[in-house]
């Protein structure tokens, strides 16, 4: 469902992202994490087709990131750590808006159920700038969730989330990964993505430090007890990077 080989973006001459390669199956759900500046949102941008990569292939949901890129966004879709929303708009127009813009069947009964799983049915006729920020962002998953993407990108969905939106935020994850949606989470909070993770794609300095399923990872830090104490294990790590080139279903690890 998504592959990418050589991803190189550069913002004049800062390298933002640098020969990221790997692959993702129908179903998956990757926990996208590193640092601060390690190039987790640019990748997601490129992935999305909204900024063009410098070098590098990549095919999302059947599309070329680059050639396809309005079909591309029919099959994705994409939520951004500070989602815009229409400031005109109530909460129920905006899942009218989108479905409408989609072209969802029955997109009014899919409205309503999306508003009561996160718990936004009585803010249904609310302005979005009387919404919290914890509401605001599930809002904008909603209206991700309302086209049934194959593709979902979720950069720091759970900022301004309460531990409760936090589970349903979860909860909803799995249930689209079920349908066969491929998600790619970013996120700093790694206790609460691990449950839910199958794959871990770890960025430094916009390289690559590890690809690959949450057990090997641990595997490899046997006194890690938690997918937390092996990342910071790996951070720790004097070892060089040693993976194929271009070996984009392959284990990339320390």
């Amino acid at each position: 469902m998504i592959e990418v080989r050589g991803l190189r973006k550069l913002y004049d001459d800062y390298l933002a992202v640098d020969d990221v390669s790997f692959t993702l199956d129908r179903g998956s759900i990757c926990g996208l994490v590193g640092p601060n500046g390690a190039g987790k949102t640019t990748t997601m941008r490129c992935l999305a087709g909204l900024i063009q990569a410098t070098e590098g292939d990549l095919m999302v949901a059947g599309c070329d990131a680059v050639r396809d890129s309005i079909e591309l966004k029919r099959r994705l879709a994409y939520v951004p750590d500070d989602p815009p929303l229409f400031d005109d708009l109530s909460v129920l127009q905006h899942l009218h808006f989108i479905g409408r813009v989609y072209r969802v069947d029955d997109y009014a009964g899919k409205a309503d159920r999306l508003l009561d799983q996160f718990h936004l049915t009585s803010k249904a006729n609310a302005g979005a700038t009387t919404l919290s920020r914890g509401m605001r962002q599930k809002l904008a998953i909603a209206c991700a969730y309302i086209h049934d993407p194959q593709v979902l990108l979720l950069d720091e969905p759970m900022t301004g989330l309460d531990p409760p939106g936090i589970r349903t935020l979860l909860d909803s994850i799995r249930e689209q990964a079920q349908r066969g949606t491929t998600v790619i989470l970013s996120s700093h909070l790694l206790g609460m993505i691990e449950e839910v993770c199958t794959e871990v794609l770890m960025l430094g300095a916009g390289r690559v430090r590890y690809f690959g399923s949450v057990e090997n990872l641990r595997s490899r830090y046997p006194e890690a007890a938690s997918l937390e104490a092996a990342y910071f294990a790996s951070e720790n790590s004097t070892g060089i990077l040693s993976f194929p080139e271009h070996a984009c279903s392959a284990e990339t690890v320390l």
